[in-house]
């Protein structure tokens, strides 16, 4: 009998090629979400799609996790369901808490409740962000799971809070949580307000109409950046081989600035244009450097991206309308 996945947030992004991954492995999966994942453009066949037993539903609800765990009985639990915009979430603080720590602590509460009856015992992934770490010297990156965690904004906040929950469920009751700090990802299908899809919408337009320059907020940050699928691959390894009550950085160990990764994405679409700063889209509040030592994860399961950098971009740039 093949082993059953819940995925919270099955329907979202990185939820997709989540499902996509357990299905590829063998797994049955169960899908809860505001709405099933829609058809045409997604990772997901038709075939994927209708594979997934979808639960749809608002989990904020309460006895909603209940309900779930019990139709559900799953051996194992990625947590995605959650607010993964940084600027949504300063824009609405309270609704970010809510979301991205009441929903983990309701989730863990339903579980430790089964797990101490004995009637449940699933793995439990609980995803994180590389947010959490907040500014740190250069000297310091990549980062390693032992770095102080610094949070700057009520997104990174959320998600600090949120491992602290989960690690309390494992500490405190033995639920079998793991939980991953996860760098910069895109892939086809992200939303257009991220920056890499945001990248290259605006690099197709300016070859449309044939303006030459594209503008940028911050230019300078450095970030750490997968592909999708190598993430997906990575929180289904864990699964089997991740280690209770363990942080896992999930990164590729190369930095990339912004301005650096525009010029490349306007080379890939054949324009010649220059960068130029808008202030309205400069961020108040960034952090310099975010680069990820994914030793940890690589020692406990055998992980290593599949997919380049360059990869990535093409991908994301042929997706873009």
């Amino acid at each position: 009998m093949s082993p059953r996945a819940l995925v919270t947030g099955a329907a979202g992004f990185v939820g997709q090629y989540v499902a996509r991954q357990l299905l590829a492995d063998g797994w049955r999966v169960i899908g809860a979400s505001a709405a099933p994942a829609a058809a045409g453009h997604s990772p997901l066949s038709n075939g994927q799609r209708d594979a997934v037993e979808w639960v749809t539903g608002d989990l904020r609800s309460p006895g909603a996790f209940d309900a779930l765990l019990d139709a559900a009985r799953p051996d194992a639990i990625i947590h995605l369901a959650g607010i993964a915009h940084v600027v949504s979430a300063q824009t609405d603080p309270g609704l970010a808490y809510d979301v991205n720590v009441g929903l983990c602590g309701r989730l863990l509460a339903a579980v430790r409740v089964r797990h101490g009856a004995g009637t449940l015992d699933p793995v439990v992934l609980v995803i994180g962000s590389a947010e959490q770490y907040g500014r740190h010297d250069a000297a310091e990156l990549p980062l390693r799971e032992v770095a102080e965690q610094r949070p700057v904004t009520v997104y990174a906040a959320t998600k600090a809070a949120q491992e602290v929950v989960a690690l309390e469920a494992f500490r405190g009751a033995g639920v079998r949580v793991v939980c991953t700090r996860s760098f910069n990802h895109t892939g086809p299908g992200q939303a257009g307000n991220f920056l890499l899809p945001s990248l290259a919408i605006r690099a197709k337009a300016l070859k449309r109409s044939g303006e030459r320059t594209l503008s940028l907020g911050n230019a300078t940050p450095v970030r750490d950046w997968l592909h999708v699928e190598d993430v997906a691959r990575a929180y289904v390894a864990l699964l089997s081989r991740g280690v209770s009550g363990t942080v896992y950085n999930v990164a590729s160990g190369t930095g990339h600035d912004v301005a650096t990764i525009a010029r490349r994405m306007l080379a890939l679409a054949g324009v010649e244009a220059t960068l130029a700063t808008d202030a309205s889209l400069v961020r108040a509040v960034d952090v310099a450097a975010l680069v990820g030592d994914a030793s940890r994860l690589h020692s406990a399961t055998g992980w290593s991206p599949a997919k380049t950098f360059d990869d990535l971009l093409e991908n994301v740039l042929d997706a873009a309308p």
